[in-house]
């Protein structure tokens, strides 16, 4: 059994309050009392409990974090830059993922807010921000992370999604492509009608050019490669000259499902670009041009807002940060890149 406070006390010889002072306030404990209770806590294994002090008073140094997937790593580059600044600050982070459930979210906002955490970052599954609300006014700080707020109603850190759609297709299209086929969904997720509303734009301004929508069911590899078997089954006079997937788990299944079966030739037959620029679309097997996102400067400037909000409380003032992604051109777009 792990030792508690008063087998410390016991120990030292002192009472209770005395190790508790030692633990919180040693400047105004003796010098040979404070040494006497290191030496019994080093002794007995004595770790304190700070999620049961912090209940007690009613505060904590634990944000809540909420992502769409925790198995994608753009938000995973995400939650590192988050970490990285709150633990500098002397906080730590609890994450938890949707997998695109407005359901699922709910029960981590909830757990979150049983755990009375200091704030939550979250991306949030759609715009119904109801529980939101309900955590500020609860005295519990929110910001929205990879997602803007429209009213200015929440602080918010995000990309400019429609940009990154227009700057995708631009490429494509310089580059003399004319069938454009998107790739990405649940449609519903604001990220994913953003950027295929970008690249709508910019082709609808393009003499010639088309772009057909493909809906995934999910941001991920299988949804990708599902995508581009039904591709490879088009004739040749109705299949894409170049696809542009919603994030680089998708255009990653779209690549491994050519390379497996050699049926199309990337970027010879059809041309790949992603989003996000994770680390693997730089080493897959044909290396896949990206939108890159600053995923560490997200979650790092997130945390600084909600410290913000924390500290200012009521008279929080909310801001919104919005970065400008960029092209990163690789061998999927332009052969030997």
């Amino acid at each position: 059994m792990a030792a508690s406070i008063r087998d410390v006390a016991r120990e030292a010889g002192v009472s209770v309050g005395t190790v508790s002072n030692v633990l919180n306030r040693p400047e105004i404990v003796a010098a040979g009392t404070v040494a006497r209770v290191t030496q019994a806590i080093e002794q007995l294994g004595f770790v304190r409990n700070d999620a049961a002090r912090q209940l007690r008073a009613g505060r904590s140094t634990s944000f809540g974090l909420v992502v769409l997937d925790t198995r994608n790593p753009f938000f995973m580059d995400l939650a590192h830059g988050a970490q990285r600044r709150a633990i500098d600050d002397g906080y730590t982070v609890l994450m938890g993922g949707s997998d695109d459930s407005p359901q699922r979210e709910h029960s981590i906002l909830e757990m979150f807010e049983e755990h009375r955490v200091a704030g939550v970052l979250i991306s949030p599954v759609d715009t119904d921000l109801t529980q939101l609300w309900r955590l500020r006014q609860a005295g519990i700080p929110v910001v929205l992370v990879d997602r803007g707020s429209s009213d200015r109603s929440f602080s918010s850190v995000s990309v400019d999604d429609v940009e990154g759609g227009r700057i995708a297709a631009r490429h494509l299209l310089e580059l003399g492509r004319r069938r454009i086929a998107f790739v990405g969904g649940p449609l519903g997720i604001k990220q994913v009608s953003d950027r295929v509303n970008g690249a709508t734009s910019v082709v609808a301004e393009t003499s010639g050019a088309t772009l057909e929508v493909r809906e995934t069911r999910a941001l991920s590899v299988l949804e990708g490669r599902r995508i581009a078997e039904e591709i490879i089954a088009l004739p040749a006079d109705r299949r894409p000259d170049a696809v542009f997937a919603a994030n680089d788990l998708l255009a990653m299944g779209v690549l491994q499902a050519f390379v497996m079966t050699g049926s199309l030739r990337v970027p010879e037959d059809i041309a790949l670009i992603g989003y996000d620029d994770i680390d693997f679309a730089s080493a897959a097997v044909v290396p896949i041009t990206s939108v890159r996102q600053p995923a560490v400067e997200i979650g790092a400037t997130a945390v600084g807002l909600l410290l913000s909000e924390a500290q200012a409380g009521a008279d929080a003032t909310r801001e919104q940060i919005e970065f400008t992604p960029e092209l990163v051109v690789r061998a999927s777009t332009v052969g030997g890149a």
